[in-house]
């Protein structure tokens, strides 16, 4: 039996905005929802097979949160599975669900309204470890990710005007978006100039939040033909999971990312992926991490001279978020994986891409037109 091909044939979004006062985050999954589904001519209650969800309880400020999932995608009565984490995991579980041939058609979303959260450091800390980092009573939330910022420059050798030209020409990417409200023409010296925040993180270092919600559509080949002329091949999938508390593991490297990569470049058969992607769509909560993400999936050797030199930059030979990233588009929470994975269908041109979210799991996605 030939292997089940899985194409990505539609996705709708609500939002991007720092705050989206006038609809519900149902209200707004309900609008990416149709969206996405007007695109191929879908009806949910008859052509979708199953639904995943991609929420936190602790974001939604609501327990069992899972429940307030199929109303808004139209999945009442039918299949509905719920994955705490990354939208890009839960396009990872369909993919899955649709290879064993149980299911032909599957939507998936994720959403983020960070606007209604009224105690966002809180939360942060809430799930830091327990034991080890907690009680340490960090002055910001945002000093761990401070901590690794260091570690990785040390290890990459980077200084701080190199994150400076990855912010500038990342701010100045989302200027050519219309999902990305805090893009800008920031000048590396204008970003050297700022106070630092936590050193060495400034305030251009950290994606400000946005509420947004997405919908994608998921087929099996012979159902995405049907659906699509022009459907978005997924031919990679990797993911793995790191320590939580960060005195465990080493700071200055991203070894899941690493592990998920080499899984989804495997599957796709890329010998030299640097090479073999046009690409790449990283995790931008903060700066550091979308070179981290870079380097650890070995698309570059020396990260020092194709940041320098433009290679990653929206005309250099490797691209890195070339329509901003989440510090253009903002920090949808859970939803900004597959915000990521949006801007790479939009802009596959003949050659693949490879789609990446860093954390405790990291996830890759390797796509292809």
């Amino acid at each position: 039996m030939d292997p089940i091909r899985v194409g990505i044939v539609s996705y709708g979004f609500s939002g991007f905005s720092p705050s989206v006062p006038s609809k519900s985050f149902r209200e707004m999954v309900f609008e990416a929802a149709s969206k996405a589904y007007a695109k191929v001519g879908l009806n949910p209650r008859t052509d979708v097979d199953a639904f995943v969800s991609c929420k936190e309880d602790f974001w939604e400020g609501i327990s069992i949160t899972d429940e307030f999932a199929p109303d808004q995608l139209g999945g009442a009565l039918k299949p509905v599975f719920t994955v705490t984490g990354d939208g890009l995991l839960g396009i990872i579980n369909a993919y899955m669900m649709i290879k064993t041939g149980a299911f032909d058609v599957i939507a998936v979303e994720a959403h983020g309204k960070p606007s209604e959260v009224m105690s966002y450091g809180d939360i942060e800390r809430m799930a830091q470890d327990p034991i080890y980092l907690r009680p340490l009573a960090f002055p910001s939330y945002h000093t761990v990710k401070a901590l690794e910022a260091r570690a990785f420059m040390k290890y990459s050798n980077l200084t701080r005007e190199d994150l400076g030209i990855y912010v500038s020409q990342s701010k100045r990417n989302g200027l050519l978006s219309n999902r990305a409200p805090h893009a800008s023409s920031l000048t590396v010296d204008s970003y050297l100039s700022e106070r630092e925040l936590v050193g060495p993180l400034s305030h251009s270092d950290l994606a400000p939040r946005s509420d947004a919600a997405l919908v994608f559509v998921l087929a099996s080949e012979g159902r995405a033909r049907e659906l699509t002329d022009s459907p978005t091949w997924i031919t990679g999938v990797g993911w793995a999971t790191d320590y939580h508390t960060p005195s465990y593991r080493e700071l200055g490297r991203d070894i899941a990312t690493k592990n998920a990569s080499e899984m989804a470049f495997r599957q796709a058969g890329l010998g030299d992926p640097g090479k073999q992607l046009a690409f790449v769509e990283a995790d931008e909560r903060y700066s550091f991490m979308a070179l981290m993400e870079v380097s650890s999936m070995g698309l570059v050797k020396d990260l020092r001279q194709p940041l320098r030199s433009g290679d990653l930059s929206r005309d250099g030979s490797l691209p890195v978020n070339r329509r901003g990233g989440a510090l253009s588009e903002g920090l949808p929470l859970e939803a900004h994986g597959l915000a990521r994975l949006a801007s790479a269908c939009d802009l596959l041109d003949g050659t693949g891409a490879v789609v990446s979210n860093m954390g405790n799991t990291s996830a890759v996605l390797v796509v292809r037109p």
